[in-house]
């Protein structure tokens, strides 16, 4: 019977004893894991929970597991019992004894009754109908360590959720509640400033996000790829970091709207001393433009544009929401308008070099003129008639209004040249005129 028997041959006592060693062992280890199993605090959580969703999906077949569980473990228990009886029968273990050890502790002896919840909702007994199973001992133990494995790890899985996440999302929210209480105090409300409307967004995704992470825990789990052990993985934090950068976006916005009301008055008198300058400097070039008009002929003077009202129309707007302490409105205007001053002042000064540029050539003609005069004086040559007439020559018509500038610049060209062949210097090489030596200056 032995060699024949499904369990095959029959073991001696020192097999025996060994066997029932191993599977004692085992049987403490299983009764303590299913005792913290039953114990830990995500399952009480579950247990007590409005689930929905994946998680409840979930739960209803890890309940199932559990309960499947002890029953296994009842009969796990009930048969070694049995084992550990007959071997104490006797201090040498008849032939009998071993061989109704030999079956129990190796073949399909344990019969486990499985309730009808419990064997529909199991998943690994899903396609079953019958109301009972039977089991070796090594097979139950396997069947019992894959439900507990997969019990383990929603339970882990959910308590991870649950531990990491609902707190966070309170912090955020508390932060979020004194963002808003600030934004109030300078104007940011929903439906009148974009943050306001940002803070409202926040709060609503927050509130629905607590809600989501506490009936379905699950939904915010990833688990890790490759990992077979029990809570393998991590909670799903990406829509709270989305939320968590946006509050980080809008507490800047309120932080910089909170520095304009510190300095709006300062940046303010910026401001109008800006504009002031350019309106000055534009003024300048128009008195300018009515010189060169007078002084100098045949030549081409820009138009100088007036102040733009609009600006200080703008600045009149930023001083009214100021003083209504309208500072989310300030703060983007100040910004817009303090780019805008310095541009203009800009355009102020390059009208009025534009406007002066002829003024500056007829100056730098004199400064020439006047230069090789001191020149030929070093050199004893001052009362050269031919001389003294090219320069008295040039210096009429560089002294007289209008100036015709290209007929100046010739006449300080002849000058030169014969001031040059009397020095034995080289001839100075001809040049074109204002408007040519203004292209190459700027060129």
């Amino acid at each position: 019977m032995g060699v024949t028997d499904p369990a095959g041959p029959v073991m001696d006592r020192d097999e025996v004893d060994r066997a029932l060693a191993r599977l004692g062992a085992e049987h403490e280890a299983i009764e303590t894991s299913l005792l913290a199993l039953q114990d830990h605090a995500g399952r009480r959580l579950l247990e007590g929970a409005e689930l929905t969703g994946v998680t409840r999906e979930r739960w209803t077949a890890a309940e199932a597991s559990i309960t499947l569980l002890w029953a296994y473990f009842d009969a796990y228990t009930g048969a070694l019992r049995l084992a550990r009886d007959i071997r104490a029968r006797r201090r040498w273990s008849s032939r009998e004894d071993l061989v109704e050890l030999t079956e129990l502790l190796r073949g399909e002896s344990v019969t486990v009754a499985d309730s009808a919840a419990a064997t529909a909702n199991a998943p690994t007994l899903h396609g079953t109908a019958r109301l009972s199973h039977t089991f070796s001992l090594v097979t139950l133990v396997e069947r019992m360590n894959e439900l507990y494995a997969s019990s383990l790890d929603m339970v882990v899985a959910s308590d991870a959720v649950w531990s990491a996440l609902p707190a966070r999302i309170d912090l955020l929210a508390a932060e979020l509640q004194r963002t808003r209480r600030l934004a109030h105090s300078v104007g940011v409300r929903p439906g009148e400033h974009p943050a306001g409307d940002d803070l409202e967004h926040i709060t609503r995704t927050l509130t629905n996000l607590r809600e989501q992470v506490v009936s379905d825990p699950l939904a915010f789990w990833v688990p890790a790829q490759g990992s077979s052990a029990p809570g393998g993985g991590r909670p799903d934090t990406t829509v709270y970091d989305r939320e968590a950068r946006a509050l980080e976006d809008v507490r800047r916005e309120i932080d910089a709207v909170l520095t304009v009301r510190q300095d709006a008055e300062q940046r303010l008198v910026k401001l109008r001393d800006v504009l002031s300058r350019a309106d000055r400097t534009l003024a300048e070039a128009r008195t300018a433009r009515g010189e060169v008009l007078a002084k100098i002929a045949a030549t081409e003077v820009p138009v100088v544009s007036g102040p733009p009202t609009v600006l200080q129309e703008q600045l009149a707007t930023a001083a009214e929401y100021r003083r209504h302490a309208q500072w989310h409105r300030l703060s983007p205007l100040l910004e817009s308008l303090e780019q805008k001053a310095e541009d203009e002042l800009l355009r102020a000064r390059e009208s009025l070099t534009e406007v002066t540029a002829p003024l500056a050539v007829r100056a730098e003609l004199r400064g020439r003129l006047d230069a090789y005069k001191a020149k030929v004086a070093r050199h004893g040559l001052a009362e050269d008639p031919f001389l003294v007439e090219r320069y008295d020559a040039a210096r009429r018509m560089l002294w007289s209004a209008p100036c015709d500038l290209r007929v100046a610049e010739q006449a300080v060209l002849r000058y030169q040249h014969a001031a040059a062949e009397l020095l034995g210097a080289p001839r100075v090489p001809q040049q074109g005129g204002p408007e040519d030596r203004r292209g190459e200056q700027g060129s």
